[in-house]
């Protein structure tokens, strides 16, 4: 049987302590809302089918996705951890005073929505986001609750982001480089003080990898004798071997030769010492940004020399197949978005076509 008291604030709180199941207790405004949910809950366990309801009601969003940061983030890849510092603070400002069991479908939505629309800038205009990144947040909350109902044993009877409509893919990207824009803009990456930029710009093009994979390379991974890199550490997890091109072979020959390599280190591309002591990747976004910004090539991001190379493997006539073994893509569909022909491409192809009539 459950026991009812009244407390000194006037509120009257419930105690429920049967066999088998840990003690549970709640307070009310009201007798009657106490001797309800201690009859609730006296059915549950007789039924087997009770749920502690009360750690999801203490826990926070905030506190909740501490923890997740503290215990899940670091299992992730250094990139994706660096990301995810971002995705968590947004959340937290947002929806951190929630409790984890108030926290439901339609706030999630609402917040959603909010997200979409924007802020508004200096001029009073609001600014979308966009859907790739609300997509990203959601996925992450989505995560947390996943780990909280299977992993944490709070209560939660349901995933909320599982209720939702997540907003679209964005269209894959489909910015390609002029023969001038090319031009200017590996004069300006080889012209720049440190070669490494340079090098790195002439790898993506030339090979498709990711910048992430290039910047994590370790010398014992290039092989220049057999032209090839090998890829430990990729985005779909998977392992591969990248060919390089005689240009690729080159960039690599003069990184590795780099006359200013510390000893402490076996990166390929080596940036200073962080505040442990350690040498991290050469960092070179905030330089890429300012070059593009000098070239007014403001809409190409660094992942287009990926996007670059691989349609152009497409368009030399190499096999998805072969193309996928290059740049790593596990699904044809995800393939396509990367390989779109120049019309220019198409013409020289269709008048070989006409020729032979």
């Amino acid at each position: 049987m459950a026991t009812i008291v009244k407390t000194d604030s006037g509120t009257w709180k419930a105690v429920i302590r049967k066999a088998g199941w840990p003690s549970a207790a709640k307070t009310f405004r009201t007798k009657r809302d106490a001797e309800d949910w201690s009859r609730r809950t006296e059915d549950e366990m007789v039924r087997g089918v009770h749920i502690l309801r009360a750690p999801a009601e203490r826990m926070t969003v905030k506190d909740a996705l501490q923890k997740y940061q503290a215990e899940v983030t670091p299992t992730k890849r250094p990139t994706t951890q660096s990301r995810e510092v971002k995705r968590v603070s947004i959340l937290t400002d947002q929806l951190g005073k929630y409790s984890l069991i108030a926290l439901t479908a339609e706030v999630i939505a609402q917040y959603r929505d909010d997200r979409l629309a924007g802020d508004l800038n200096d001029k009073g205009v609001r600014v979308p986001r966009s859907n790739n990144t609300v997509r990203l947040e959601l996925a992450l909350l989505g995560h947390m609750f996943t780990v909280a109902i299977k992993e944490w044993g709070l209560g939660l009877t349901y995933n909320p982001v599982l209720n939702i409509r997540r907003p679209a893919p964005g269209p894959g990207r489909n910015r390609r480089l002029s023969t001038e824009e090319e031009q200017r803009l590996f004069e300006a990456v080889a012209a720049h003080s440190n070669p490494m930029l340079g090098w790195i710009a002439g790898i993506a093009i030339s090979t498709g990898m990711r910048s992430s994979e290039i910047l994590t390379l370790r010398r014992n991974q290039v092989d220049l004798e057999r032209r090839i890199v090998r890829l430990l550490e990729t985005k779909n997890t998977s392992p591969r071997t990248v060919p390089l091109t005689k240009e690729a072979t080159e960039y690599f020959r003069q990184a590795l030769n780099n006359p200013i390599r510390p000893f402490d280190t076996d990166l390929v591309f080596f940036g200073e010492p962080g505040k442990d002591g350690k040498r991290q990747p050469y960092q070179f976004n905030a330089v890429w940004v300012r070059l593009k910004k000098k070239l007014g090539l403001t809409d190409f991001h660094f992942h287009d020399l990926r996007h670059e190379a691989v349609s152009r493997f497409v368009a030399s006539g190499l096999s998805d197949q072969e193309v996928s073994s290059i740049s790593g893509h596990r699904l044809m569909q995800m393939l396509k978005r990367y390989t779109h022909l120049r019309a220019e491409d198409l013409v020289n192809k269709l008048d070989a076509i006409n020729s032979l009539k």
